[in-house]
């Protein structure tokens, strides 16, 4: 028996007819710690409120990350068949690699194409949108001032 236990028979005693409803309540106690509320924000279910407002026709889904967790949002739109762009600007250096890792990872399970479209910010597109075109990330000194 442990301390716990010694004060609780100490505090309130168990005749031997309540003892089998004792372990009852302490399996009911256990169960109900496992239910208690994360207090993390990155163990909180995440909040798909955005997943139902779609237009089923939408191409394309523009994102602006301000967790790594919401990378996997972009990963649903683009399993959904939809292009991604995705500004990582509000991201720390570490997630935002972490991000384009990813979804890096991402695509190529999809055979799809990811391609850097400025500072921080990145296009995926599965396989079935085809992508044409390349932009140019050169030095901004290169701009003609006309």
């Amino acid at each position: 028996m442990g301390f716990i236990d010694k004060v609780k028979e100490f505090v309130a005693p168990i005749d031997e007819s309540e003892e089998e409803n004792s372990v009852y309540e302490t399996q009911t106690v256990r169960k109900s710690e496992v239910d208690v509320e994360p207090q993390s924000q990155y163990e909180r279910p995440k909040n798909r409120s955005n997943a139902s407002t779609l237009n089923p026709n939408t191409k394309m889904v523009l994102f602006e990350p301000r967790s790594f967790g919401e990378a996997e949002e972009v990963g649903l739109r683009l399993k959904e068949g939809r292009a991604v762009v995705v500004n990582l600007h509000k991201l720390d250096r570490e997630y935002a690699q972490r991000t384009i890792d990813f979804l890096t990872g991402v695509v190529f399970a999809l055979d799809g194409k990811i391609q850097k479209i400025g500072q921080n910010v990145i296009l995926c597109s599965p396989q079935q949108i085809g992508v044409s075109g390349q932009i140019s990330l050169g030095d901004p000194d290169d701009l003609d001032d006309a």
